[in-house]
């Protein structure tokens, strides 16, 4: 589909329009000199001065003859014209008193006395014969010493007659000239603009790819048009500026969080030293405290998980990561009557990750199904070669809050603890880290979320 708000399409039509205002131009210019005198005037004028110069000349340096002997001259083959049609077209040669001292074979009858004719000013005239307009040219040529003057007339029907022979042919040389034209540099503005245009197309695409994890890349304006270079640069100090503020969020995030730990401790440490009281308030304060320690931790989690230099990539092994993890939260499966099952190829599956980050990833999904799943059901773990999914049996999540489970702080309906909202948001910073695609799918009962460690094309 043609873009018209596209530059380059702009540009080709812009092209276009002028080559077809341009023929337009050229044919209506063509008209207007074919439908009046001015080419037979100008047909008469060119043949008027090269006949002029091939008067011959005797001794005594009188004109006798017009040379035609040279078969391959344009003169030489029409001389013929001037002795089978004298009644439409002659010429003579004249000396400056007006005496005639050559005709053609039409002879002296052709010629009338008096008006322009006989003035030898050099140019144009018209004068009429046997009701038939005849257009004329005069030739100033100096021989000697002695000037004289050559006289050519045509036929105004003669040369409308050449014309309607010519017009065609003029008329399809534009054609297929106009038409070489437009291809010829129809395809060479495309090229061009496709050179030119190119720069942007990959500018564009870097800009595309610039995402939190990446905010230190900048646009490169080297091979940019001058006209656009501001603009990206402009674009460049914008980056910076959000880069800037991303980073200083990110410090904030964890620098609270470190700070939020140790007086969490403190107070913890002092609601355990004091001793039971009949109305349970000490143990509704540890829980309290404990709810938020776990909001820290998962707010610590998040900062390092959106920080690409925490990562070391390595040779990992996905399906021990998936026992250690589901071992991990035994405890926890067993507290809640659900039963945790893992599934994996034999012989193993090797990933290029962070193992830590995986096992956190794997641990925060595993958490979010058992607090999902009903007693008495289990949750799958299945690892492939190329992927990983946790599926549980609990009530699932309606279809328009599937776009929320990877939103930080967002907690469904269903679940038994008081959690912070942040596990399944790290879970995606973790899989955008490492180039992998997280997603969630209804499984009828359940919940499935799938890890795709080669997202596919959308």
């Amino acid at each position: 589909m043609i873009r018209l708000n596209s530059l380059g399409t702009k540009l080709m039509l812009a092209y276009l329009a002028g080559m077809v205002l341009s023929i337009a131009l050229l044919v209506a210019v063509a008209v207007a000199v074919l439908q009046g005198t001015f080419l037979a005037r100008m047909d008469l004028a060119d043949a008027a001065e090269e006949m002029a110069g091939r008067i011959l000349f005797d001794s005594t340096g009188q004109p006798v003859d017009l040379q035609v002997d040279d078969e391959d001259h344009d003169v030489g083959n029409l001389a013929w014209v001037f002795d089978s049609l004298g009644r439409e077209t002659a010429y003579r040669v004249l000396d400056h008193t007006g005496k005639v001292a050559l005709l053609s074979p039409a002879g002296a009858q052709f010629w009338p006395q008096g008006g322009a004719v006989d003035r030898l000013e050099p140019g144009s005239f018209d004068f009429e014969r046997e009701g038939v307009v005849m257009h004329g040219m005069t030739e100033r040529l100096v021989r000697g010493g002695t000037t004289w003057y050559f006289q050519m007339a045509a036929s105004n029907r003669f040369m409308t007659l050449l014309h309607r022979v010519a017009i065609p042919l003029v008329a399809g040389g534009i054609l297929a000239f106009s038409l070489v034209l437009l291809a010829v540099f129809g395809l060479g503005a495309f090229i061009v603009l496709r050179y030119t245009l190119r720069p942007l197309r990959m500018v564009s695409e870097s800009a595309a790819a610039i995402s939190p994890r990446s905010l230190h890349t900048r646009l490169a304006t080297e091979a940019v048009p001058a006209e656009v270079g501001p603009l990206v640069e402009s674009f460049n100090r914008v980056l910076e500026r959000v880069e800037q503020g991303y980073r200083v969020q990110q410090e904030f995030l964890a620098n609270a969080a470190h700070e939020l730990k140790t007086p969490l401790a403190l107070i913890r440490a002092q609601i355990e030293l004091q001793p039971p009281d009949a109305d349970g308030s000490r143990d509704a304060l540890l829980r309290d405290v404990a709810y938020m320690a776990r909001q820290v931790q998962q707010l610590l989690l998040l900062a390092e998980a959106s920080e690409a230099h925490n990562y070391q990539m390595g040779e990992t092994r996905a399906d021990e990561v998936a026992h250690e993890a589901a071992a991990y939260l035994q405890r926890r499966a067993e507290a809640a009557g659900v039963r945790l099952t893992v599934a994996a190829p034999e012989g193993g599956v090797r990933w290029t990750a962070d193992r830590g980050a995986l096992f956190t990833l794997l641990k925060n999904l595993l958490e979010n199904a058992i607090e999902h799943a009903p007693a008495g059901s289990t949750v799958d773990v299945e690892v492939a070669a190329h992927s990983l999914a946790v599926r549980d049996h609990g009530p699932g999540v309606a279809a328009d809050q599937l776009s929320l489970l990877f939103a930080r702080f967002w907690r469904g309906p269903h679940r038994r603890d008081l959690g912070a909202g942040l596990g399944l948001a790290i879970c995606q910073e973790i899989a955008l880290a490492h180039g992998w695609q997280l997603t969630a799918a209804p499984a009828g009962p359940g919940l499935r979320l799938s890890l795709a460690l080669q997202p596919a094309s959308s």
